[in-house]
């Protein structure tokens, strides 16, 4: 899918249905399951440092090769 085909799918009555369908449903599953999800904050921050270490260092690395000329 490409950004001009999400742009559309956002954009249409179903994808503000699907999109606040799963707002609403997040929204709920938070409200009734705020214990589990504040004793598993602290392990998602945890995991969240090794996968921002992996995933970020790909990006604004540029090795450009420099002639000695």
């Amino acid at each position: 899918m490409n950004t001009t085909q999400c742009r559309t799918f956002l954009g249409s009555k179903l994808g503000w249905a699907v999109t606040l369908s799963l707002a609403v449903l997040g929204a709920y599953l938070l409200w009734t399951h705020t214990g589990h999800v504040a004793y598993a904050l602290p392990y998602l921050f945890l995991l969240a440092c090794p996968l921002m270490h992996v995933f970020g260092h790909h990006h604004g690395h540029e090795h450009k090769q420099e002639n000695p000329k």
